[in-house]
């Protein structure tokens, strides 16, 4: 997912660059919201792991 939110930032930047205002400001956006999502997963993730006192196998 990060991935994605990478993608849709440099395509941002790109067309930010090349003068295409509408489709760099959909394309940040776009990658804003799936960042935003990212992050709550994690977030969650990280809460799950720590509510089951499990370590990882090393």
């Amino acid at each position: 997912m990060l991935f994605w939110a990478a993608t849709f930032f440099i395509i941002a930047l790109v067309a930010g660059v090349l003068g295409f205002s509408g489709i760099a400001g959909a394309a940040a956006e776009i990658a804003k919201i799936i960042f935003l999502i990212f992050v709550v997963l994690l977030i969650i993730s990280l809460v799950a792991g720590a509510l089951r006192g499990r370590r990882p196998p090393l």
